[in-house]
């Protein structure tokens, strides 16, 4: 197997097939092989899974992945690439590589087709400017175990944090209404070629297989969550009234007192049952 991250044979390797990075498309290879390594080992991986890879990029994670589970089908955008994989990971009979852009795939149906009768999984080594909307699109297939990626430090935090505190969002609620993540490890910039000016970390979402709370109308829920972050600092009726113009201040203060809440509440306090809560009093409202 070739060692990808060893840089003595990485930089030779892209400048025999011309290779340059492209800004544009986020590219940073990894170039410490303990990493690849901790992510298939903590992701959960074995035998009986399948995964789906986001950007193998030059094929580390992919290696990785095709030694521990049953069947690895890795998207790669940058057609570049593919005499250099052919290369690094050309030995795996149990990896297929698609060429396209994930987020034009229909996800759940890749899933159904490519690991019947596996345990399906994905991993991905996420560029920064594209994190949120791939991260989106896994989560929404809704037909992953766990989705486990390595993206900027600040996201995973803010992907883990509790309500009240600074990094609480609404990716926040958006990801923990669909999984349970959990922080695995920090990646300095120096396990880069070349080197990002942030550091990385692995989290793994653990996708829920039932949500523990009552929720009327998902749409209703994720625009009160949205109205709720809108005016952070500010009063939660504030920012309902602003997202619900057809409730008006008068029907969000209503809303926020039929819950139970304070008149001062400020949304990013709320946690997810709290925001169902909201969200199903503005439902029944509507049905009226």
């Amino acid at each position: 197997m070739v060692n990808v991250t060893d840089i003595n044979v990485m930089k030779p390797l892209l400048a025999e097939h011309g290779f340059h990075f492209s800004k544009a498309k986020g590219q940073n290879f990894l170039i410490a092989s303990w990493v690849p390594e901790n992510i298939a080992l903590e992701s959960g991986v074995t035998k009986d899974v399948g995964v789906l890879e986001i950007g193998p990029g030059i094929g580390p994670l992919t290696q990785q992945l095709c030694r521990n589970a049953g069947r690895v089908c890795a998207v790669e955008v940058d057609n570049r690439l593919k005499p250099i994989l052919d290369i690094t990971v050309g030995e795996f009979d149990n990896l297929e590589i698609l060429w396209n852009d994930v987020l034009k795939l229909d996800i759940p149906a890749l899933v159904r087709e490519k690991f019947e009768g596996l345990r399906p999984m994905a991993c991905a080594n996420l560029p920064y400017y594209i994190t949120s909307p791939i991260l989106t699109a896994l989560l929404e297939a809704e037909c992953f175990e766990a989705v486990t990626v390595m993206v900027q430090k600040e996201v995973a935090q803010r992907i883990a944090a509790k309500p009240g505190s600074a990094d609480y969002s609404a990716f926040t609620v958006f990801c923990q209404y669909y999984a349970e993540p959990e922080l695995l490890f920090d990646v300095p910039p120096h396990c880069f070629l070349p080197a990002p000016k942030v550091t990385s970390a692995v989290i793994t979402l653990r996708t829920r297989k039932e949500k523990p709370w009552e929720i009327l109308d998902q749409d209703i829920f994720f625009r009160t969550v949205r109205a709720s972050f809108a005016m952070r600092r500010k009063k939660l009726s504030n920012g309902l009234a602003s997202g619900f113009p057809e409730l008006g201040k008068q029907g969000a203060a209503e809303v926020i007192a039929a819950c139970g809440f304070s008149e001062n509440v400020r949304g990013e306090t709320l946690s997810i049952p709290e925001f169902a809560k909201i969200a199903n009093e503005i439902t029944r409202r509507k049905m009226g």
